[in-house]
């Protein structure tokens, strides 16, 4: 009798190395499932007022695991519910696995995006800050104003990005930057979805 392999997370941990996964058998069935356990996970998380609740929902990644995720939602488009949580909890991941590069690019794009700054409200821009961050944003999904959280993701996003073009050289540099911006800018658009009452 074999034993059961535990999930593992993806080596490729960054948000600008999104990608989509094979096709399942039922890609019908596959998007009902993705919208509706976002939904549930997200109403699950904002009703629950439970402190414990919530520091479980921040270790999901963890708990069931990054692949897992990913199969349910990181095909779903950036502006929809899954997209977006797969994108917040890629997010949190790869700034825990390098708090160090991310607040060095961090740092670097705060001149450039001074008021993106002010939003995200990295300060100061250190390991532990940007993890700290990493944390209430995604926290807020489920205990704040679930569009200010996005826009503070957003807004990270953006200065992360300005930074690493800034530091950085060479085009595949390039292209992970612009990836990280349009991460920034759909992020930006969740939040006005959510505020319209459209996200879906």
């Amino acid at each position: 009798m074999t034993t059961p392999r535990k999930p593992h997370r993806p080596s490729v941990r960054e948000p600008a190395a999104l990608e989509v996964l094979g096709e399942r058998s039922d890609p019908i069935a596959a998007l009902h499932a993705a919208h509706e356990t976002a939904a549930v996970l997200l109403h699950t998380g904002r009703a629950a007022d439970d402190p414990a609740v919530t520091e479980r929902l921040l270790g999901l990644g963890e708990e069931i695991g990054l692949s897992t995720m990913a199969e349910l939602w990181s095909s779903r488009p950036a502006r929809t519910l899954p997209g977006v949580l797969w994108r917040l909890y890629l997010l949190r991941e790869w700034v825990e696995s390098d708090p160090d590069g991310v607040a060095r690019e961090y740092a670097a794009g705060i001149r450039f995006t001074e008021p993106n700054h002010a939003v995200a409200g990295v300060d100061p821009p250190g390991p532990q800050e940007v993890r700290r961050v990493a944390d209430q944003i995604l926290r807020g999904l489920f205990v704040g104003d679930f569009a200010v959280a996005l826009e503070r993701a957003a807004a990270f996003c953006h200065v992360v990005s300005s930074g690493r073009a800034d530091i950085t050289h060479g085009s595949r540099a390039v292209i992970q930057a612009g990836r990280l911006q349009k991460m920034a800018d759909d992020l930006g658009a969740s939040a006005r979805l959510w505020r319209a009452g459209t996200l879906q």
